[in-house]
């Protein structure tokens, strides 16, 4: 097995660094796609492509809530030897997503104007949205299938491998958005045009893997199970979430900041949400990356080691917010001059003030990911579900409910850090729990 090749500490960075890499490339889609349109078309396109973003991250969250149910469910099977199991799950998946992006895009496309004023456009860059969302809609199926397939080669024992694919695919993104932007003057259809033609071709590159000899996984007739159906789901509605949390961001921030600030408070919020999804998907990349390691070793029944990779990504992440927040707090106005033109100096400073104080959020919110990842992995759906959902929406919704009503707008930005506050004592609290239970067992099988 080439999950197994190697000292478990180099195996663990070896599978989360391509995981984060992964991670950071798709949160460059549409950070790439607004820089684009920022500067070739208007400030009012690059809030648009903001509202329109939690639809990509929609597709992108379809996608892990199988993915990651499949490779938790084949690596299990891997680490006990059953590899008919493994090729069955691995070709229910795959032809469960082709069905499910083909329903998405057809309820999509015939209900576009209600999608559009769900996801909060405004007077001002409604026709922007619109052109955006018709502009990546053909290409859905690309971007859930991608996403599956950049999982499950790293369940395949090939981190290496998704590496190269999505820089492949981030440097024909950002090729495309030059050529469509700039060159073309298609504007902000053009961005979309460049993110989904991207996606499409990241399905051929691991097509090369997945037919080739090294894979694990092949395709085969399969009957469909709807027990295998629903433990997928189960297994990744919390990874699901976890995706997802940064779309349900922006679609309350975009909502609330529309209510009690307005449309340059989009712009404002449009830069900072740039920077926490990277953040959060950054955090993602280190438990979806230790996952299926996690998984073959409950798999194999051996305990101590997933607890060893646990903690190792709780380092991980530790790590990664302390110098988040550091870049944060001192590049602020770097990054904002980038979005915004000299011409708005009151918009430039009023961004770098909310960025710094929405970035303390970043130092608490990577417990809370690596312990829904955690639970993920063993099959504690229950408990990862818990946890992501009280990250993703309750305590956040809660937050932003509460700091308004004591601050007024200002307190949006600080809504962030006391969800994860409010989310950390609950992740908390069954951690320890589990791993109290986990003792007694252990006691008692003594």
């Amino acid at each position: 097995m080439n999950i197994e090749k190697g000292p478990l500490k180099t195996r663990f960075l070896k599978f989360i660094l391509p995981s984060m890499a992964a991670q950071w490339i798709f949160a460059l889609y549409t950070m790439i796609d607004g820089m684009f349109v920022a500067r070739g078309v208007s400030e009012d396109a690059l809030s648009a492509v903001n509202i329109a973003s939690p639809y990509i991250n929609f597709l992108f969250s379809v996608s892990i809530l199988f993915a990651v149910g499949t490779s938790t469910i084949v690596s299990i099977y891997m680490g006990k030897g059953e590899h008919e199991q493994v090729n069955r799950v691995y070709t229910q998946s795959l032809v469960t997503l082709g069905v499910i992006a083909v329903i998405i895009m057809a309820a999509v496309f015939f209900n576009l104007e209600w999608v559009i004023n769900f996801l909060g456009a405004t007077d001002v860059n409604r026709h922007y949205v619109r052109e955006y969302i018709l502009a990546v809609l053909p290409f859905s199926w690309c971007f859930i299938i991608a996403y599956s397939f950049e999982i499950l080669v790293k369940a395949d024992g090939y981190p290496g491998y998704a590496v190269f694919a999505i820089v492949s695919g981030a440097v024909m993104h950002c090729g495309l958005d030059y050529i469509f932007v700039f060159l073309c003057d298609f504007g902000v259809r053009g961005a979309g045009l460049a993110t989904g033609i991207s996606q499409c071709a990241l399905i051929f590159i691991y097509l090369k893997h997945f037919l080739g000899p090294k894979a694990s996984m092949r395709l085969e007739r399969f009957r469909f199970s709807f027990m295998e159906f629903v433990r997928m789901i189960k297994i990744g509605a919390s990874s699901f979430l976890t995706e997802f949390s940064a779309g349900i961001t922006v679609f309350l921030f975009n909502h609330a900041i529309l209510r009690y600030i307005g449309n340059d408070g989009v712009i404002s919020y449009t830069i900072v949400a740039y920077v926490n999804t990277i953040v959060i998907m950054s955090m993602a990349g280190i438990a979806q990356g230790a996952q299926p390691l996690i998984s073959f070793y409950f798999g194999k029944g051996e305990m101590g080691t997933c607890w060893r990779l646990y903690r190792y990504g709780l380092i991980s992440c530790t790590v990664l917010a302390a110098v988040t927040f550091i870049s944060s707090m001192l590049g602020a106005d770097l990054l904002v001059n980038i979005f915004i033109s000299a011409d708005l100096p009151e918009l430039r400073a009023y961004s770098t003030e909310v960025f710094r104080i929405f970035s303390i959020s970043f130092l608490l919110m990577g417990f809370n990911i690596v312990s829904g990842g955690f639970f993920t992995a063993l099959e504690m759906p229950k408990s990862a579900f818990a946890v992501t959902v009280a990250r993703g929406l309750v305590t956040l919704a809660l937050a932003l409910f509460l700091c308004t009503a004591v601050m007024g707008g200002a307190g949006i930005w600080w809504a962030p850090t006391v969800s994860e506050i409010m989310c950390l004592a609950l992740s908390a609290g069954l951690m320890f729990g589990f791993r109290a239970r986990e003792r007694r067992k252990s006691a008692l099988a003594q």
